[in-house]
């Protein structure tokens, strides 16, 4: 990743099929004394990349096998860990496995607004990623299951949400409506209870979002389940400022 910050700044990630390690090596035990802080945000991140990529245009049923094998690792470990209860090894070992689906599967089929937004805001002002990701997923969830339902109300994605709200929210009976409106609050409740920033935090005032807004429409928005208007992304960075 190459990355320039400030008013002309850019991220630019370095990509090409050979460009692959020999040998990955995944131990939990490296996040042993991880601060609290980088848990909630790059729990988030590896929580934001599997449902981005679960809802991605390109999704298949691997990556969605993939995803929600993920997402329920996150479900069951992220929080636990983040609050130092529970067996905190058996936590740090699901969530290095879910951080690790989620690389996969987004390499596969790519991600969404979130990570959209996220790449002109890590640009132009000093906010970490994984906080990014995490405090926009929520708001970004809640503007993409409304814009679906009065653009594309037949479109699979908002079965999908629904499915994310069931396994989320463990209660496998709800009907969509409400799976939808259990994960959006799930998410804006995680949002709360891991401290994730606002956007003011860094810096961004609302004079600033007409230009993240112009900024956005890289390759993570292309594979988001709706094209999203510019007044519906500028809504999105309104509500997280």
């Amino acid at each position: 990743m190459l990355s320039v910050q400030g008013d002309g700044g850019f991220k630019k990630s370095f990509r090409h099929e050979t460009l692959v390690p020999r040998i990955a090596v995944l131990d939990p035990e490296l996040l042993a004394t991880c601060p609290r802080a980088l848990i909630a945000a790059d729990g988030m991140d590896a929580l934001t990349q599997l449902l981005e990529s679960y809802l991605s245009l390109k999704a298949n049923p691997f990556t969605d096998a993939l995803a929600l094998s993920g997402i329920a690792a996150v479900r069951d470990a992220l929080l636990p860990w983040f609050e130092g209860r529970g067996d905190l090894a058996a936590h740090r070992r699901a969530m290095a496995y879910a951080a690790l689906l989620s690389g996969i599967t987004l390499a596969q089929v790519g991600l969404g607004s979130v990570h959209g937004l996220a790449a002109p805001l890590g640009a132009f002002f000093p906010m970490p990623h994984g906080a990014v990701c995490g405090t926009l997923v929520a708001a970004c969830s809640e503007m993409n299951i409304r814009a679906l339902g009065q653009r594309e109300p037949l479109s699979p994605a908002l079965d999908k949400y629904a499915q994310l709200g069931r396994c989320l929210g463990q209660n496998h009976g709800l009907a969509d409506v409400a799976a939808r409106d259990a994960l959006l609050q799930i998410l804006a409740a995680w949002t709360e209870a891991l401290a994730l920033p606002r956007l003011s935090g860094y810096g961004m005032t609302a004079l600033d979002i007409p230009r993240v807004v112009a900024n956005c429409r890289g390759s993570s928005m292309k594979t988001n389940p709706i094209i999203l208007l510019d007044a519906e992304v500028a809504a999105i960075l309104e509500q997280r400022l």
